[in-house]
């Protein structure tokens, strides 16, 4: 659960250079990986996922929930998704299920122990993002909302919106925790 300590700090904090540099990174990165979202939901998926979870490591909760928010809306304006077009009520399902990947691991992977932490809060974050949007998306909106002509799209849409977003959650979240390994190495042997 969230503290009150812990949403107060999210809400007051200031928002400094490094932080407003990773976060800028990190979307840009999101979106040339959107330009291949048409290709592969793999492709754009974790590399989003990965995104996510680096901007809340490296420039703090905060940014990562900004970025949870961006996504979804650069995403449709690339690809044009007409599933989006038609259902506008699944845009804050998505950014919501970005943002409990975001204060996933943002609240606990300091407090899963130093070494199992941080993969362990990916994991959570993953399974509580597509939990979420499994539930409200594939089994809420789509069958409620989806417009008759694309009706035999649902089953590969509940999918997308559910099962898919685990995978591209758990792959991100893998790629991230390689990002981070790597830049924590490249850092100490800096200081050395």
């Amino acid at each position: 659960m969230i503290s009150y300590e812990n949403l107060k700090e999210v809400l007051s904090m200031k928002i400094k250079t490094k932080q407003i540099t990773v976060t800028a990174i990190m979307l840009a990165i999101c979106l040339v990986s959107q330009f291949f979202k048409n290709l592969s939901v793999y492709i754009t998926g974790p590399v989003i996922n990965a995104a996510l979870i680096l901007t809340v490591l490296y420039a703090g909760m905060a940014c990562g929930i900004i970025l949870s928010i961006i996504t979804p809306v650069t995403s449709f304006f690339i690809t044009g998704s007409p599933v989006m077009a038609a259902i506008p009520a699944m845009f804050p399902c998505i950014m919501i299920g970005n943002i409990i990947l975001v204060v996933c691991v943002g609240l606990l992977h300091k407090k899963c122990g130093k070494a199992a932490g941080f993969p362990v809060s990916i994991a959570i974050g993953a399974i509580l993002k597509a939990v979420f949007m499994g539930i409200a998306i594939a089994l809420i909106i789509l069958p409620a909302f989806l417009p008759a002509p694309m009706h035999k799209m649902l089953p590969v849409l509940q999918l997308q919106f559910s099962v898919t977003q685990l995978i591209t959650a758990v792959i991100g979240g893998v790629y991230a925790v390689i990002i981070a390994a790597v830049l924590k190495k490249t850092s100490l042997a800096q200081a050395d």
